[in-house]
């Protein structure tokens, strides 16, 4: 007969075992990212996409004046710090692995609104955080297992 603590320990480490798997299974592969920002006068935002060779990446940048600044791996597109009105749109896609950074400041008189879709490659680091979960959850039940020996003369 199993214990009432070794019965719990299961399920909880069972749980998180299914968590772990679950999230590991989902954080394959690219992941998209959609953005729908709106950015006061004079605010700056930045941003940096990590994504694999062939990642595509779209953006609609709207607003009265802005100043954008565009690097990607590989060179293409290279935009240097440039001023630009009403409307831009943004389609690329990744020529090498690494990371594209974005620099963009409403300059106008205006809000500015930045829509995009980013699809990026997660951190290996997340790869191993999963693994670390899934291998909590079996210590977990590995420890209510031993609730359920019997204990020795003595004890």
């Amino acid at each position: 007969m199993l214990a009432t603590r070794t019965i719990i320990g299961f399920v909880v480490g069972s749980a998180i075992i299914g968590i772990g798997v679950f999230s590991l299974v989902n954080g394959l592969g690219f992941q998209t990212i959609e953005v729908d920002e709106t950015y006061d006068i004079g605010e700056a935002t930045s941003y940096q996409i990590s994504a694999n060779k062939g990642g595509e990446q779209k953006m609609i940048i709207t607003g009265d004046k802005f100043d954008l600044q565009l690097t990607s791996p590989g060179g293409e597109p290279e935009i240097p710090l440039t001023s630009f009105s009403k409307e831009t749109s943004l389609n690329w896609a990744h020529l090498e692995d690494g990371v594209t950074r974005i620099k963009v400041q409403n300059t106008g008189p205006s809000e500015l609104n930045i829509q995009g879709t980013f699809n990026v490659t997660p951190d290996p680091l997340l790869f191993t955080y999963h693994f670390l979960v899934i291998i909590s959850g079996l210590v977990i039940i590995g420890f209510s297992m031993g609730f359920t020996i019997r204990k020795p003369k003595g004890f």
